[in-house]
């Protein structure tokens, strides 16, 4: 019996490296535009402190870490927590007041796999330590847009402010009053979540939760006037940026250390709409984890996923653009015309291909659509005793008639080839 990969765990093959690299190269060039430098972390790190700043009632510290009880030691689930914990331990701050920081690297969660979600997968994290301006939240996510824009991706940002500590408990007393009277159509997870941390109630998946949640109170209606300043500053500076976005009252992430600013990039080109982006502010967290009162504020992205969509615009070029004309010749006479045809309007420069089997024109046709031809010209006996074959258009399934001459040909498929 032979051995294969673990279940959620993939190999990169050599004909995937090319898009890997794209998105390694692209995201680093343009970091480091943004003065970002680089920082390489240990696969290893103490259970203890993604306990401590995750959060232990999160789904990811109760479930979805891989830990070795014994040693209590845990492969990493997220980087965040890691630069924070070097940043501190090599005292990074005294070197300079602000520091950007990024890492590319594995992590690991024991999660159901799905597309574009791997129990092992890669993570480019951008951290921006020491600066509390509202305008590096959009200076962070206005470089984020950049690098999707720059890959030619199709994404809508979602952006939220979670308060601080001042403001958030008098929210949570409002949003555990409604969920009160919710509870009992709510699911277990956010029955549970409801006594250790009722916004993650508002980020449910469960369709029926999502139903009842609707009308929550939103949190931006709660910030204190120095989170409220703080989030309308971020919103006239993505303005300036000219990068627009979209208000989300129920995204409030699933890691306990965010405050403030909270943002995700959205695409709807993987199925279901699905993030490939998230972050934001989490002033409390270097002193959470014993350094000195300094805020930060950073994103996470999966590259499986930019991968994947990169991949499938890929396909989707090769898909239209591969192939000019297909020329289908079906018939003694008529298939020994396409020969020659065929090879002519190569000539000439097109993108021809054709059926030498002899097969059916039922069966030519699969053929073009499954190598996305753009056009396939028909010519069985009448048309080649008239002189006038079929054009067929392939995306609008128009027929016009055209000359069988390479010039006649050459004219009605350039007009229209990508």
């Amino acid at each position: 019996m032979k051995i294969t990969a673990l279940n959620g765990f993939k190999d990169i093959l050599p004909d995937e490296i090319k898009q890997w690299r794209i998105v390694e190269n692209i995201a680093t060039d343009i970091l480091e535009r943004f003065n970002f430098s680089e920082i390489r972390l240990p696969i290893l790190e103490k259970t203890d402190l993604f306990a401590r700043s995750i959060g232990e009632s999160t789904d990811i510290v109760e479930k979805e870490m891989y830990t070795f009880v014994e040693k209590q030691v845990t492969m990493r689930p997220e980087a965040t927590a890691s630069l924070v914990r070097a940043y501190i331990q090599h005292g990074l701050y005294v070197q300079k007041p602000v520091q950007k920081l990024f890492t590319i690297g594995p992590m690991f969660r024991h999660e159901r796999p799905q597309k574009g979600r791997l129990r092992q997968f890669t993570q480019l994290s951008a951290e921006v330590l020491g600066s509390a301006s509202a305008k590096i939240d959009a200076e962070l996510i206005g470089m984020a847009s950049y690098f999707f824009k720059t890959l030619n991706l199709d994404v809508s940002l979602e952006l939220n402010s979670l308060g601080c500590p001042d403001c958030r408990p008098a929210f949570r007393q409002k949003l555990l009053a409604f969920i009160e009277d919710k509870y009992d159509h709510l699911c277990d997870d956010c029955k549970r979540r409801s006594t250790t941390n009722p916004l993650r109630v508002l980020d449910c998946k469960v369709e029926s939760c999502r139903k009842e949640v609707a009308d929550a109170p939103s949190i931006q209606e709660s910030l204190c006037d120095v989170c409220a300043d703080h989030f309308t500053t971020v919103q006239k500076s993505l303005d300036q940026l000219q990068i627009p976005y979209s208000l989300n009252k129920f995204m409030v992430r699933g890691l306990d250390y965010y405050v403030r600013t909270t943002f995700e990039f959205l695409t709807s080109d993987l199925g279901a709409q699905a993030a490939v982006c998230a972050g934001g502010r989490y002033d409390g967290l270097i002193e959470q984890l014993g350094g000195p009162k300094l805020p930060g504020i950073g994103f996470a992205m999966g590259l499986e996923r930019l991968v994947l969509l990169l991949q499938q615009q890929q396909e989707e070029q090769e898909k239209t653009c591969e192939t000019d004309l297909f020329v289908a010749g079906f018939g003694e006479g008529p298939s020994s015309f396409t020969f020659e045809l065929v090879h002519a309007l190569r000539l000439s420069s097109l993108r021809v291909a054709q059926d030498v089997e002899g097969k059916g024109l039922k069966s030519q046709m699969k053929q073009a659509d499954k190598i996305g031809a753009r056009f396939v010209l028909i010519i069985g006996d009448d048309e080649l005793d008239s002189g006038v074959g079929v054009l067929r258009n392939m995306q609008t399934k128009e027929e016009t008639k055209v000359s069988l001459t390479v010039e006649a040909v050459l004219e009605q498929v350039n007009n229209s080839t990508c």
